[in-house]
């Protein structure tokens, strides 16, 4: 007699998994929006705090908060595989909020620095991710990064509009405020929103060691493709605001009226990609197709930048192929890596990403000084043609689906689970003894679903 089981539908997401996906971005919105808030104004409010007109000092306290994310990604995602992902996600937003406060308190532009780099210590990214991925099924993941990438998108072009008009009614000292009292809100949704992750799972893979992790091919394309994503997107904004101004005679004021829709259609736009590549199981050719669709548009930059049609048609190709790529990049690592080393794989992700920040930026600059616009997007093209050749060679990610079993009461436990973890095809394994049932995440292409219900006491 066959044992029971239950198949959850791999068409809908859960209400658990929506409540993840909802309560992560709003997360991650509530942080990066009083991180946003900060951009557009700090340059000019600046100028009023001591020390503020040396422009290699506000240069510097805008750049510290990417040097400390960087040097505490992986510290901070590795905690999280160790000691929890919740735990380290709250320890990470007080450090956020304690710099706000302390910059909001400081008396010059020395202290600012010091409390963006406590700002920037607070390295949650990977633990937040490492959670997204604990609480959702494979076939559903990259919804929900798509969700918390939006949510960062979205922030985005709402800073553009909301900073002014704060720093006019409050002041520099008022928004870092604000940006820590938003991260106390977080904190709250992490303690009463966010679903807690499920219990400690047992794996078929002995443990990872981190170089095992750094230096995975598979992963290495992938962190590969963050880096370089983000040093076209750093590198293109040098250049991008100057183009608006040249081409359409739009203030810098008024850039926001291109940005806001630009990336609210992008969202839109991006949605059909990613319910394809997740419902029919194509998400490798839909993530190449996108890094393709990225060499053409920094083409299209490089011939077009001129015209202002044709600039933000340009600019609305850029964000829709960016929110594809930002979407499935995470979720592609979290797939590949091994289950019990997700978040060190993430922490390696995002201190990638970071440094594409950065180098994306500095050598941008470098670029636009001695080349021009057409010289960033030269090199737009060439690193975007080099992601292309990479990506083409990756392996598609394997199907996964979760799988609920019924176990028959002479079965002992306690074996059993180490008996699943150790079956072939067999990610993670989980049994409940209460309810007697088993989770397992299996790769479809190579479970043995007659083994485990042998082990459950379905047959002999």
């Amino acid at each position: 007699m066959s044992s029971s089981v239950v198949q959850s539908d791999p068409d809908r997401m859960t209400r658990q998994e929506l409540r993840a996906g909802l309560s992560l971005a709003s997360i991650f919105a509530l942080r990066m929006l009083g991180l946003f808030l900060i951009l557009p104004v700090f340059a000019v409010a600046a100028a009023r705090l001591p020390g503020g007109d040396n422009l290699t000092l506000v240069g510097i306290a805008l750049g510290i908060y990417g040097l400390t994310q960087a040097a505490l990604q992986i510290p901070f995602g590795m905690a999280s595989d160790r000691y929890g992902r919740k735990r380290v996600i709250v320890i990470g937003l007080l450090l956020f909020a304690a710099g706000s406060f302390l910059a909001a308190a400081a008396p010059d532009i020395g202290w600012t620095i010091v409390g963006r780099a406590l700002q920037g210590a607070g390295a949650i990214s990977a633990a937040v991710t490492a959670l997204a991925a604990d609480l959702t099924r494979e076939q559903h993941r990259t919804k929900v990064m798509a969700m918390i990438g939006s949510s960062i998108g979205l922030m985005f072009a709402l800073s553009l509009v909301a900073a002014p008009a704060l720093n006019a009614l409050a002041g520099l000292a008022g928004i870092f405020i604000l940006t820590g009292l938003l991260a106390l809100a977080a904190i709250w949704l992490v303690a009463k929103v966010v679903p807690d992750p499920p219990q400690a799972e047992h794996h078929e893979h002995d443990p990872v060691g981190f170089m095992d992790v750094l230096l995975d091919p598979q992963l290495v394309r992938l962190n590969f493709g963050i880096f370089a994503l983000h040093f076209i997107q750093m590198a293109m904004f040098v250049v991008v605001p100057g183009a608006l101004i040249a081409s359409g005679g739009l203030p810098v004021a008024e850039h926001w009226k291109v940005y806001l829709p630009v990336v609210l259609a992008s969202f839109v736009l991006m949605l059909p990609p990613i319910f394809y590549a997740e419902r029919r199981a194509r998400i490798k050719p839909v993530f190449v197709g996108a890094v393709l669709v990225l060499v053409l548009a920094q083409g299209g930059f490089l011939y077009g930048s001129g015209k202002f049609n044709a600039l933000v048609a340009n600019l609305v190709v850029f964000f829709v192929v960016f929110n594809i790529l930002e979407a499935s990049l995470p979720s592609l690592v979290s797939r590949i890596a091994p289950a019990q080393a997700k978040g060190a794989a993430l922490g390696i992700y995002n201190t990638t990403q970071a440094f594409g920040l950065f180098a994306g930026g500095a050598i941008g600059g470098w670029l636009a000084q001695h080349w021009g616009a057409a010289g960033v997007f030269a090199v737009g093209i060439a690193l975007a043609l080099l992601w292309l050749a990479i990506a083409v060679t990756m392996q598609a990610p394997p199907v996964i689906a979760l799988r609920e079993f019924i176990i028959r009461p002479q079965v002992d436990l306690d074996r059993l689970r180490e008996q699943l973890a150790g079956l072939p095809g067999v990610r993670e394994a989980v049994v409940e003894p209460e309810k007697r049932i088993a989770y397992l995440k299996v790769n479809l292409e190579r479970w043995d679903e007659r083994r485990v219900r042998q082990l459950i006491g379905g047959e002999t």
